[in-house]
Parts: C-alpha cells; sequence; structure tokens
C-alpha cells in the first residue's frame, strides 16, 4: 500500500463518489473539467492499466470523487444513476448552464428559468446518467 496524497480525497464534509458505467470516467472527468471548471486533484487508474480507481475533483469550491465501475467487485455492469441530483449554487447559472449544454452531450431536464424561491434554476444530465441542478441568483 501506498502513502496517503495529500490530495487523494477529502477530509471532512459530504463528499459525492460517482461511478461511471461503461469506463467512462477518464471522459466524465475530462467533461466536468471543461463543464464546470473541475480541478483535477487526484487521478489514479487501476492494476489493469485502463481503468480509472479514483479521480478527486474540485468544482466550485466543494470536492468530487469518481470512478470506473468494478463489476468484479459489485457483481453489477452498466448500472445508471438515479435517486440523486448533485447541486450546484452559483454566481451566473445561465453561464454554467450553457457551458454544460454545449460541451457536449448533457442535455436539459428542466430547463433555466426564474423560480418562485428566488433563484435562477435549471437542471440537467450529464453524458454519463448523472442529473445536477444548476441554481443562483435571478437577475435584474
Amino acid at each position: 500500500m501506498t502513502d496517503a496524497h495529500p490530495n487523494q480525497g477529502p477530509t471532512g464534509g459530504l463528499t459525492p463518489h460517482l461511478t461511471i458505467p461503461s469506463r467512462g470516467a477518464a471522459a466524465a472527468v475530462d467533461f466536468y473539467t471543461i463543464a464546470f471548471g473541475a480541478e483535477v486533484l487526484d487521478r489514479r487508474l487501476a492494476d489493469d492499466g485502463e481503468r480509472l480507481m479514483h479521480a478527486h475533483l474540485r468544482i466550485n469550491g466543494a470536492s468530487l470523487m469518481l470512478n470506473d465501475e468494478f463489476p468484479e467487485y459489485t457483481g453489477s455492469q452498466d448500472v445508471r444513476p438515479a435517486g440523486v441530483t448533485l447541486h450546484l449554487q452559483v454566481e451566473d447559472p445561465d453561464a454554467w448552464w450553457t457551458r454544460a449544454l454545449t460541451v457536449g452531450g448533457a442535455e436539459p431536464v428542466l430547463d433555466m428559468a426564474d423560480q418562485f424561491w428566488g433563484d435562477r434554476y435549471g437542471v440537467l444530465r450529464d453524458p454519463f446518467g448523472h442529473t445536477w441542478s444548476i441554481g443562483g441568483p435571478m437577475k435584474g
């Protein structure tokens, strides 16, 4: 076992840890970097040299960890995510929304619009099946 790397994972709070189906974790890291401005803090390949065993990203000041699926450990393969939405609260939700939709593969679930609770808010699904909501202040 190797020594812990300082960016291997967060040290407190609650951190989402996504499993990306169909060996898509490397592409997910690329997508999150472009779409959400993620900073890659740590990235480690599995012993097979192909699958991503661990990645630690920072998005909008928070940690996100992810990996490829490993059916040899979980017994399942190509599991689609359901039931969880990752929320980004940002200053310019329209800019984040547009960037996520234009970098390739994200699709709107609930269009970006001014909401009754005072946020500008929308929901999208990333190319890997994960649902993200983006909210921020309404303009004017």
